[in-house]
């Protein structure tokens, strides 16, 4: 009985195929993936690691850019009852080790170019699948003992601590998550998507690709938002869905072929991520006047779409998030728990069947994030008198920079190793390209030295290219409360 009631992402996926079959579902340059094709390449190639010798639960982690490779792998994983953790391939040396490791990953799918150096991990390339997928004489992976409360995934969120959070997603939390933003979002088997983020992240996979591939969507999959390419696929492609974060619709805004090219087959664009500058959303819905925009807030941890702000609504309220989609419950709460008034702020927390069933391996922070029966999100915001939500800031000094998160504890902590450095504190400082730039301020040490570039480069030894500062200032001292605490919002206000 749990077998024939199961509902997997798995099982999702093969529905779809049935009822689509021939018709295209993704495309990845030369490559045409039919659904059909798509669901019998998710069979052989989880047919593959389970001739790797790979048991049902076992972590396998997928490091490389946006590809068909990629993204079969995901549906191989689902479908053969493994757990997907993808990694942002940005992350390098100690952090992607402690991801492979921390997960317990036996196996990691590396893209061109992607460098696994010291890694005591089997590897696989993600471009040998592609021969695996299209063979016909492939084995078949067994029938995996799953359920709806099996694991599909463990996502990785830096959040407030240096060392990242890897978040359980269930199959039933990405299934109920993806009926919401089919409803809320409003997609169509007539979509025609373009997928330029990264897959690895939750947004492009979970609130769009995968949901439009459920509707019967054709997508188009490019491996990075280049402004020229995705400018050029609009129009000759006639996509009529698209998804970015402000970053990336700022590049397209400024790149003089959105004037130059046809884009009037848009007829649904995604903003969210980070927030939107006004401005910028005013300036979007007036050469785009035909598309309908939809404003898209949540997280890694809610699967992760939390409160969606539909077309219709944005002329009265252009600086809201919305409401909460279809599958989510959402208040806005004083320290004590406690509902504040409309226009007051307090902390965001959720309830829903989205949310992760806690953080691998990590019991007190799932305790804490789950403190008083709700999901703690960590981010400030208020409700206005109508229910409509919106984002103040985030309660912990977390930065949002271009749509990633990057943990200022971790920047800090590198460059305290610097013997020139005595003091120092990482803000996201307002940007017009990332929305906030990581920003370092540093007290130097009497009698020592120091240049900007050294500290950067000090940086880059250990972190990611997003997490690096653009830009050091050098100060005499750091504001503190007369308890000694270091005010980080007081350097927001100066500098800011």
């Amino acid at each position: 009985m749990d077998l024939i009631r199961r509902n997997t992402v798995g099982d999702a996926v093969r529905r779809a195929a049935r009822l689509f079959r021939d018709r295209s579902a993704l495309v990845f340059g030369e490559r045409d993936w039919s659904f059909e094709a798509l669901d019998r390449a998710a069979d052989r190639v989880a047919g593959h690691f389970a001739c790797l010798g790979l048991q049902t639960g076992d972590r396998i982690a997928a490091y490389g850019r946006n590809s068909d490779a990629y993204f079969i792998a995901w549906l191989a994983c689902v479908r053969g009852g493994f757990v997907h953790v993808p990694v942002n391939y940005a992350l390098t040396g100690e952090e992607l080790a402690y991801i492979v490791g921390q997960s317990g990953s036996r196996l990691v799918l590396t893209g061109a170019g992607m460098d696994v150096g010291g890694i005591d991990v089997s590897v696989l390339p993600l471009q040998d699948l592609i021969a695996v997928a299209l063979d016909a004489d492939a084995p078949l992976a067994p029938e995996p003992e799953l359920n709806d409360d099996s694991l599909g995934q463990i996502v990785y969120t830096s959040g407030t601590t240096a060392a990242p959070k890897g978040a359980m997603m269930t199959h039933k939390a990405m299934v109920s998550q993806y009926y919401s933003v089919i409803h809320n979002m409003d997609y169509a088997e007539t979509d025609r998507a373009l997928a330029a983020l990264p897959l690895y992240h939750t947004a492009q996979t979970h609130a769009f690709t995968m949901p439009q591939l459920l509707v019967g969507a054709r997508t188009i999959l490019i491996e990075a938002p280049v402004p020229e390419v995705v400018l050029r696929l609009i129009e000759q492609e006639r996509i009529t869905s698209f998804f970015a974060p402000p970053t990336v619709w700022i590049s397209l805004l400024r790149h003089p072929d959105f004037a130059a090219r046809d884009l009037s087959s848009l007829e649904k664009v995604y903003y969210g991520a980070s927030i939107m500058p006004v401005p910028v959303l005013y300036e979007l819905r007036e050469r785009l006047p035909a598309a309908r925009p939809y404003n898209c807030y949540g997280q890694t941890e809610i699967a992760p779409l939390a409160t969606v702000l539909r077309p219709e609504e944005h002329d009265a309220r252009p600086a809201s998030c919305g409401r909460p989609v279809l599958n989510v419950q959402t208040r806005v709460v004083d320290p004590d728990m406690n509902d504040v008034p409309p226009g007051t702020h307090g902390e965001i927390v959720h309830r829903s069947p989205h949310l992760m069933v806690g953080y691998w391996e990590k019991p007190a922070e799932t305790v804490e994030a789950f403190a008083g029966g709700w999901f703690h999100s960590g981010d400030v915001g208020y409700f206005d008198e109508a229910g409509y939500l919106y984002i103040v800031d985030r309660i912990r000094d977390v930065i949002n920079t271009g749509g990633v998160l990057v943990a200022s504890r971790e920047v800090e902590e590198i460059l305290f190793t610097h013997p020139a450095v005595s003091e120092v504190a990482v803000v996201g400082l307002p940007d017009d390209k990332w929305i906030e730039a990581v920003t370092a301020f540093v007290v130097v040490r009497p009698g020592h030295s120091v240049e900007e570039a050294e500290l950067v480069a000090l940086a880059r030894e250990h972190l990611a290219a997003y997490k690096l500062p653009k830009k050091v200032l050098f100060v005499d001292t750091l504001p503190r409360n007369t308890a000694g605490k270091l005010l980080k919002r007081e350097l927001r206000k100066q500098y800011g």
